[in-house]
């Protein structure tokens, strides 16, 4: 959404990366590491110079009263503890008297502690923390420098977010390993971690050196498409019978909008994007995190203001290019409303006929949303009648059993007509 002049979004998001490519780990998977030959002669710290002035245009930039300082990495806690309390100093100066800011903060966990964590709740961070399931599983890819697993001290992070009740979410990478055991990471992460919130991120990992977005084949690593839509919904389904209302999948939200007509709650699934920046440590801004490479470079907020990056020329066609290079499958699907191309990261494929632009992830979507239409219309139907998602469970119960009675023998019973919603 934009200003009635125009010009200027609203809001928008930045992802600071104050350690820019630096980590304290050494995920096989993670295409930023590499992002490290883009500097070769930082330290890779971002100065309060730069942390003041991404504070001070982001505040100053959004016609909204709620404002988002996210930080992310490689890994933010490499800058110590002393930089994120000096950052809440900048932003209450910068503050205005009905600006409401909140902090996220996405970490590996390895360095949290009982200060950290204190740090966390009394400054209302919300924190993401990256698990990819059991430890047989998390274990696989995400290891330390010296090669070794690290499930043990992510899982004490977590236990210590708990006890100092910070809010987190759990963001699991989803890989060619753990793809296969979609209930054992769900089930981990709802009933042995607690967790409620959870977002499933696909791993595809274009097979070049360089990390940027070359190429049209992808590593050994990667979730294959078929993998991914089972893994969906394989979990899906476990969620839609018991968790909904309960446990809540960012997945599952987001392709919930676009039942309602309003995709793009999650950027991947939005109709165009750009307004969700990366910025670098050194104060280059980049126009997706995704896309850190020299070709998206959009300038640097200490000599051009971020708001004219954000909307800068080069910044509006980045973001139109989503839409304008639909693929023609893509624009005849029936799903097109829900997913719209997903990410452009992933538009890679070339059809037998030539056509560029298809998305690798394609089948596993499709056979995801094919087989959730049916509850997702219901979920639809029953909110636009201002009524609670979880009211799903109980008519999709009553609808198996229906189903089994028939099936028995038993007297046939109504079943919950797709009609009675408005979808």
């Amino acid at each position: 959404m934009r200003r009635s002049d125009g010009e200027a979004p609203f809001a928008f998001h930045v992802m600071a990366k104050p350690t820019g490519a630096r980590c304290n780990l050494d995920c096989a998977y993670c295409f930023f590491l590499k992002k490290e030959h883009l500097y070769p002669d930082s330290n890779f710290r971002m100065t309060d110079a730069v942390m003041e002035e991404f504070i001070r245009q982001t505040i100053a930039g959004h016609a909204v009263p709620q404002v988002t300082i996210a930080w992310q990495g490689g890994e933010p806690t490499l800058m110590g503890l002393e930089f994120f309390r000096r950052s809440l100093e900048v932003q209450k100066r910068y503050a205005g008297p009905k600006t409401r800011i909140e902090n996220t903060f996405q970490t590996n966990g390895i360095l949290l502690d009982d200060e950290w964590c204190r740090f966390f709740h009394d400054n209302n961070f919300l924190v993401g923390l990256s698990m990819d399931g059991p430890g047989e599983l998390h274990d696989v890819y995400r290891r330390d420098r010296q090669g070794r697993g690290t499930f043990d001290r992510v899982l004490n992070a977590a236990r210590l977010l708990q006890k100092h009740h910070v809010e987190f979410n759990i963001l699991c990478t989803v890989n060619r390993t753990n793809a296969n055991h979609p209930l054992e990471v769900y089930r981990f992460f709802r009933d042995e971690l607690g967790a409620q919130y959870i977002q499933f991120i696909p791993i595809v990992e274009r097979a070049n050196e360089t990390g940027f977005q070359e190429g049209n084949t992808v590593t050994d690593r990667s979730v294959r498409p078929e993998q991914w839509g089972r893994f969906l919904v394989t979990i899906f389904d476990e969620w839609i019978g018991r968790d909904v209302g309960r446990t809540f999948v960012l997945n599952f939200d987001g392709a919930l909008a676009g039942w309602l007509g309003r995709a793009g709650t999650v950027c991947t699934f939005g109709p165009t994007c750009g307004q969700g920046v990366a910025l670098e440590h050194n104060g280059d801004l980049y126009s997706c995190d995704h896309f850190v490479e020299p070709g998206h470079l959009l300038g640097n907020i200490l000599t051009t203001p971020l708001v004219e990056l954000v909307t800068s020329e080069q910044q509006r066609r980045f973001g139109r290019t989503k839409r304008d290079t639909l693929p023609r499958q893509c624009r005849e699907c029936d799903f097109i409303a829900v997913c719209n191309g997903e990410c452009p990261k992933n538009r890679f494929i070339r059809k037998s006929d030539g056509e560029e632009g298809l998305n690798y992830l394609c089948e596993g979507y499709r056979i995801f949303f094919s087989h959730a239409d049916r509850p997702m219309r219901m979920m639809a139907g029953l909110l636009r009648q201002g009524r609670n998602a979880d009211e799903v469970m109980p008519m999709l119960a009553a609808a198996k059993r229906a189903r089994e009675g028939i099936g028995k023998g038993r007297p046939k019973r109504s079943l919950p007509l797709r009609e009675r919603f408005e979808v």
